[in-house]
């Protein structure tokens, strides 16, 4: 096992074939015994903000909030400094 001091870290984010993951580990890994595993559900979360910004662009409760806050800067959008 190693020490936390000689601990080697390895992300890679792998695709999901038939409920398997398949995980080639890089060279310098070889003369390990054992490792530790994570798995973390990975969402394209770039993907998924855009999606949700494209529903806020139609959603009407969102651009009344849009609209609001417009409308309380209104007034001090003309004045100097």
């Amino acid at each position: 096992m190693l020490d936390k001091l000689n601990a080697m870290t390895f992300r890679q984010i792998c695709t999901v074939k038939n409920n398997q993951v398949v995980i080639t580990l890089p060279p310098n890994f070889e003369n390990q015994k054992q490792v530790t595993v994570v798995i973390d559900d990975v969402v394209d979360s770039r993907t998924q903000k855009l999606a949700q910004l494209r529903e806020a662009s139609i959603d009407p409760l969102f651009l009344a909030d849009i609209e609001e806050i417009h409308k309380d800067f209104d007034s001090i959008d003309n004045e100097t400094v």
